[in-house]
């Protein structure tokens, strides 16, 4: 079992900048692909970012390439995902994601650990 634990939500303006951070326990954090999805109320889930396991390599959603970035922490078990130039449309719960699989790609249906999520509020 992994354990994510999202935090670092909250509210800003359209422009301003959040830090949301995943802490994860239960397993070797380094063996796992980590991923960032949203969501929006009325919307479907979506990918936002993913890093691989060693964090030098990342992918990213056409909407937030850019204006994002992932990065990953293997000694504090954590990922990262720096969100700058915000927009009222990044407006979501946003939940990171693990999988074991480099083969997940951006299907969230492929990563078996999530956390609980939290919200962004970007006001316009």
């Amino acid at each position: 079992q992994v354990q994510l634990v999202e935090s670092g939500g909250g509210l800003v303006q359209a422009g301003g900048s959040l830090r949301l951070s995943c802490a994860a326990s239960g397993r070797t954090f380094s063996d796992y692909i980590m991923g960032w999805f949203r969501q929006a109320p009325g919307r479907e889930r979506e990918f936002v970012a993913r890093i691989l396991r060693s964090g030098g390599i990342a992918y990213y959603a056409d909407s937030v390439r850019g204006r994002f970035t992932i990065s990953r922490d293997n000694a504090k078990n954590t990922v990262y995902l720096q969100m700058n130039s915000l927009k009222p449309e990044d407006t979501a719960v946003y939940y990171c994601a693990a999988s074991q699989y480099v083969s997940s790609g951006s299907s969230g249906g492929n990563y078996r650990y999530w956390g609980q999520g939290t919200q962004v509020t970007i006001s316009s």
